[in-house]
């Protein structure tokens, strides 16, 4: 398998989703952030049912990323990437996920009687401050390279430098149940509570989403790789070319057992700061305002879908793009209306 170089690279202009659930092996530019995404639908098919996207809001500070894991395959899946792909839009100039999580799973819950469900994995980077905003919808843990102490690691609540920053959901306070089951995948709760977590990230830094497929391969003894498995085959590989990490995980792991990734959709994806936007362009800022104006015409146009409304928040607003989220987060003013 080849893998991208930077000529291949797809640039995310500002307010553009780009992805879906076909066949892709890419790098992609972003405001401060650099992605490689790979993803191979089973049986060699056109379409799979793993999802993908990636989008960059008005003024390209606001990043965000979208593994997601849906049940079925190929064209059965094309009509959810497409809800999945409004939903990006209709998301994509808010720092917090937490609605965008939300109404994921209220899509998912009306296919539940259809057996629709799905795992994802949520993260939203916010090119000013270097910060990774993360949840999972019973999604498969990120693994976190930490450039500085050169170590890989678990992306979770218990990973060293990580802060809770925030619990969202469907229901109002009143009818929800704290008690609730959290982080259950797409679907299979109205209620569900999705945690949001916040990782400041340092340029060299890489963060790598996958889907199932890779933990359920087999090692030379057969056995189940799981995340510790996998874990320890991403630690034997060399970090200085990421354009060519996934190439090179992906052939550790058909090594070890000729069924593997074979099975099931294939799908990954690793970013990495780059750190050559750490301040917002002044053009992004002055062009912001039209990009958005035109993003909402385009929707009324098409009868009020995808609406790309900003988040309601001062900091998104009032142009505090140099305030770290944890200091919103924290002092709880995240919070935001529809």
């Amino acid at each position: 398998m080849s893998h991208t170089s930077d000529h291949d690279a797809q640039e995310l202009t500002c307010m553009e989703v780009w992805g879906g659930n076909q066949i892709a092996e890419s790098g992609v530019i972003m405001t401060g952030l650099d992605a490689w995404v790979f993803c191979q639908p089973y049986q060699n098919a056109a379409r799979g049912g793993d999802v993908y996207y990636m989008s960059s809001c008005a003024t390209g500070r606001i990043n965000r990323l979208l593994v997601a894991d849906v049940s079925g395959h190929g064209d059965q899946v094309a009509a959810t990437a497409s809800h999945l792909r409004g939903l990006m839009r209709r998301f994509i100039n808010h720092i917090n996920q937490g609605k965008f999580i939300a109404r994921m799973n209220e899509q998912f819950a009306l296919l539940a009687d259809m057996g629709g469900f799905a795992t994802a994995a949520v993260a939203t980077f916010y090119a000013p401050t270097n910060e990774l905003l993360f949840s999972s919808a019973g999604h498969p843990p990120p693994l976190f390279y930490q450039s500085k102490r050169r170590v890989w690691m678990t992306l979770d609540a218990k990973t060293p430098g990580v802060f809770a920053a925030r619990q969202s959901r469907l229901a109002t306070e009143e009818t929800h149940d704290p008690d609730a089951p959290a982080d259950l995948p797409l679907g299979l709760l109205d209620d569900s509570r999705y945690s949001e977590y916040c990782l400041p990230l340092q340029t060299g830094d890489l963060v790598l989403f996958y889907t199932d497929s890779l933990i359920e391969c087999s090692g030379a003894d057969g056995q189940l790789l799981s995340t510790r498995g996998l874990l320890e085959i991403v630690r034997s590989l060399p970090v200085d070319r990421p354009e060519a990490f996934i190439a090179q995980l992906l052939e550790s792991l058909r090594t070890l057992h000729p069924n593997n990734l074979t099975e099931d959709d294939v799908t990954a994806l690793l970013i990495r700061p780059n750190g050559l936007a750490p301040r917002m362009p002044f053009k992004n800022m002055f062009l912001g305002p039209w990009r958005l104006f035109g993003g909402l015409l385009a929707s009324i146009l098409r009868l009020g879908r995808d609406a790309p409304w900003p988040e309601w928040s001062r900091r998104n607003l009032l142009g505090q793009v140099y305030r770290p989220i944890r200091e919103d987060m924290q002092n709880g003013r995240s919070e935001t209306h529809d």
